[in-house]
């Protein structure tokens, strides 16, 4: 069987109160169509949301509050925080998952937010 492979990019765009100390993710991820992949964001705060931006579209949130998934957003996404990491997981990658991965981190004790 032909595996083609498809590149997931992570673009890092840095914003925020804190953003200098904030949380860090690699600049790009790269995978098989149908394989699971993993991007982890370091240096997370008590949340943590992922944002996809496929080129000439606006950002769409597919995690919010760590783990939670916006109605609509395909159950092969999933997230989860472990410390201070949060992961998102792409479970059968597929095409059209082709895109720009943010992750943003905010803490309530501060109140401050992050998005890299």
């Amino acid at each position: 069987m032909f595996w083609s492979p498809l590149l997931v990019t992570l673009l890092a765009h840095c914003t925020g109160i804190w953003a200098q100390s904030g949380p860090n993710q690699p600049s790009s991820v790269s995978g098989a169509l149908g394989q699971r992949v993993t991007i982890s964001c370091t240096g997370v705060g008590s949340y943590v949301g992922w944002y996809q931006q496929i080129p000439g579209m606006a950002p769409k949130t597919i995690i919010y509050d760590n783990s939670n998934r916006p109605s609509g957003v395909p159950d092969r996404f999933s997230g989860s925080k472990s410390g201070s990491t949060g992961t998102l997981t792409i479970t059968g990658l597929q095409a059209e998952d082709e895109a720009d991965y943010y992750c943003s981190s905010w803490d309530n004790s501060v109140k401050a937010h992050t998005m890299l």
